[in-house]
């Protein structure tokens, strides 16, 4: 295995490593050592910040970790009776907002690489009732998925954190149906990191340093086969965690010797949309594939 291929994976352990001990409710935080998600934020805050409705944040309250970067699931416009695949799905908010959308008669797919996200969203799922939900262990570099059998795609503040993204897209493109979407919400960046940040494993983890530029994030979309990419809500993202867990981005600045200046406008949350169009169509979705 070569340097660079050995550093991804030590990158995946550590992710791995981190939200499983988030499973166990040892969570280190999302910007670094802290007791509680995002520095001492509550999950509720974090939640109603990123556009989760009252009733979702009280209702699947079990499966929120307050870990997103987005609400992207209502952005999808789910039908009854869609499939539906999240990707690094954690304790299963996601899903579970997808499987009221899309009924008994449909099916919502998660996919993550924590065991104990696994486990713990697999009880949630018993507790809250939703028999349309199932959980699959996998990388998202190689989703446990057959070719074209889902209508949407869905992620919330994952795939910055896989070192492979181009195969993250091409696995999206592979296993949506002809017509089928995707809503994503993602970090990127408009702008150069700091050195420091760039080398914080914390970072990683946290979402910030393994994000890419915008240009290239959106070139990878295009590559794979997913047109008409939109982004629906562009967010300062430093500046929105300031706001709901000061403690946990100052921690972060501080060990790392950077200004909150140095960072400002530069680390993006974005949900956009995209699709995989019918051959010989210029149509995406479900109105236009019905």
């Amino acid at each position: 295995m070569d340097a660079n291929a050995s550093n991804a994976e030590n990158m995946v352990a550590a992710v791995r490593e981190k939200y499983g001990r988030i499973a166990e409710a040892k969570a280190e935080g999302c910007c670094g050592p802290s007791p509680t998600p995002c520095g001492g934020a509550s999950v509720e805050a974090v939640s109603r910040s990123l556009g989760y409705s009252k009733a979702e944040i009280e209702s699947l309250a079990d499966a929120n970790l307050g870990l997103g970067c987005g609400a992207p699931v209502d952005h999808l416009k789910l039908l009854p009776g869609e499939r539906v695949l999240d990707l690094g799905s954690g304790a299963g908010i996601d899903v579970f907002a997808a499987a009221t959308r899309v009924g008994e008669e449909g099916r919502v797919i998660g996919v993550d690489m924590t065991p104990g996200m696994l486990e713990k969203a697999r009880a949630n799922a018993a507790k809250l009732g939703f028999g349309q939900v199932e959980f699959r262990e996998g990388r998202l570099e190689k989703l446990p998925v057959v070719d074209a059998s889902i209508d949407a795609v869905t992620s919330n503040c994952v795939i910055n954190l896989v070192p492979d993204k181009a195969a993250v897209f091409g696995e999206i493109a592979r296993v949506l149906k002809p017509g089928g979407r995707l809503v994503i919400s993602d970090i990127i960046l408009d702008g150069t990191l700091p050195p420091a940040i760039e080398k914080d494993v914390y970072a990683y983890v946290g979402c910030i340093s393994g994000a890419m530029q915008r240009g290239a994030y959106f070139a990878m979309v295009e590559a794979a086969g997913l047109r008409d990419a939109e982004v629906l809500k562009d967010v300062d993202y430093l500046g929105a965690m300031l706001q709901v867990a000061p403690e946990a981005v100052r921690d972060l600045l501080a060990r790392a010797s950077v200004s909150a200046d140095e960072l400002r406008g530069k680390v993006r949350s974005v949900t956009f949309r995209a699709c995989k169009r019918e051959a010989g169509t210029s149509c995406c979705g479900p109105t236009c594939c019905a």
